[in-house]
């Protein structure tokens, strides 16, 4: 007998189900830990490589290969423009993160997405990474997503389903990070 998966949205929604069922009965299955090494190159471009994380209650060994991602600074921030800016990244992941938390989330609630893309948008003031101004942040001042989804769902429902995002969560709370310096 043959059986087609069941997929919304690109998600197998009965592995899904199956997943949700399996945390609820052994809550220790929902614990992660993702790591990245950086290594510096020079002046602020940088390489990152991940490829081993932490989670459903063993080390995961099923990656093949290592993810390598490069940050730099645009020539006039005194970098050699090899890669995307970090806030960049971080726009990209928020982007990435929103949209896949509502995907997933949709398709658990049997909602279909025909199409979604995002526009993000941070300001930065250099007042406050230069160390002119201490009033002034050294991060974005705020973060502005626009949210295009082409589906039968409601604005608020497709909103509240984008929420779930774990990076949402990380940029929108405070998040504590601890810096440790070896020599």
């Amino acid at each position: 007998m043959i059986t087609t998966a069941n997929v919304k949205n690109g998600v197998n929604v009965d592995q899904l189900v199956e997943t949700i069922g399996a945390v609820q009965q052994n809550p220790d299955l929902a614990k992660f830990e993702f790591r990245s090494k950086n290594d510096w190159i020079e002046g602020g471009h940088c390489v990152s490589n991940i490829k081993g994380f932490y989670g459903v209650g063993q080390e995961d060994t099923s990656r093949e290969a290592t993810f390598s991602m490069e940050c730099d600074h645009p020539n006039v921030l005194l970098g050699k423009d090899k890669a995307a800016t970090p806030p960049e990244v971080v726009l990209h992941a928020l982007g990435s993160c929103l949209t896949a938390a509502m995907t997933y989330h949709a398709a658990a609630n049997g909602i279909d997405i025909e199409s979604a893309e995002s526009t993000l948008s941070g300001g930065v003031d250099l007042h406050g990474f230069l160390g002119l101004d201490p009033e002034v942040r050294n991060g974005f001042d705020g973060i502005k997503v626009i949210l295009k989804v082409k589906s039968d769902a409601s604005t608020e429902q497709l909103e509240n389903l984008a929420k779930f995002s774990p990076v949402f969560d990380m940029i929108t709370n405070p998040t504590p990070v601890s810096i440790e310096i070896v020599k």
